[in-house]
């Protein structure tokens, strides 16, 4: 029987290859446009704890310490272009603390 292929994600915080189901996702989701393309609203940035919101997406390791290195370095900032609320920040780091 053939093995299922494991989804490898790249943690923003320390940058090493990981399982998908071992990181928490960050997600921005998509903007909204009228029909001449220009932008309504934007995208809005949260924590997606099951994987399967829509939009583009940036990975954190369960570890504390990664969060801190990439909230240092603004790399999730740099994921989403775009500057990322305190708010978001704080989820993560209860998400964190909780495991």
């Amino acid at each position: 029987m053939k093995q299922k292929k494991i989804p490898m994600r790249k943690c923003t915080g320390c940058g090493e290859m990981k399982e998908k189901k071992q990181l928490v996702r960050v997600v921005k989701a998509p903007d909204l446009t009228d029909e001449n393309g220009e932008v309504l609203q934007h995208g809005e940035i949260s924590v997606d704890l099951t994987g399967k919101k829509p939009g583009r997406g940036a990975y954190v390791c369960r570890d504390p310490g990664c969060l801190t290195a990439a909230r240092k370095a603004r790399r999730l900032e740099r994921a989403f272009s775009c500057k990322i609320p305190d708010d978001v920040y704080e989820r993560l780091e209860q998400e964190l603390k909780q495991e």
